[in-house]
């Protein structure tokens, strides 16, 4: 091989260590945009408060209806038949109740739901942390190769 096909072999190695390198930014910074991604949704997600969801207000509102019906009906059957307040206040106080374990159901469910936010949110993160750390490897790699071949191609110069 001579100075020339040397000289070729060294620019190819430093050209592709260059490549190399470049690609690996070019995917570390898409990996960190998706990490990014992942803490925005896990913020968003994890910190939600659960009574505003749909379906907590659909379950609150069907609660609270029914209830208004059970307490006229209570009311309607104490004047038609009646009964006493103090069964009234009762019926009020049953349907109060019924409304808090609503509440403390959807309670239970948002802390499940916070359990599994956080178990995607860190599987995700860690395959992107493991992605991330397998680009630092391949640029080690090819840098490591880079020189080889800047190496070689320099010990196979005739001087």
């Amino acid at each position: 091989m001579g100075l020339i096909g040397s000289a070729i072999g060294a620019a190819g190695s430093i050209f592709g260590g260059i490549s190399a390198s470049m690609a690996a930014k070019k995917a570390k910074k898409n990996i960190e945009a998706q990490r990014q991604k992942n803490q925005d949704w896990y913020d968003r997600r994890y910190n939600e408060d659960a009574t505003q969801r749909a379906d907590a207000q659909r379950i609150l509102t069907q609660t609270e209806e029914s209830i208004k019906q059970r307490n006229r009906q209570a009311a309607g059957s104490a004047a038609v038949m009646g009964g006493t307040d103090e069964s009234v206040a009762a019926t009020k106080a049953a349907n109060n109740q019924a409304l808090a374990d609503a509440t403390a159901q959807i309670a239970a469910s948002a802390d499940a739901r916070k359990d599994n936010i956080e178990a995607t949110y860190m599987q995700n993160d860690n395959a992107l942390v493991e992605q991330l750390n397998n680009i630092e490897t391949q640029k080690a790699e090819a840098i490591s190769s880079a020189v080889q071949g800047v190496a070689s191609a320099a010990a196979s110069m005739p001087f």
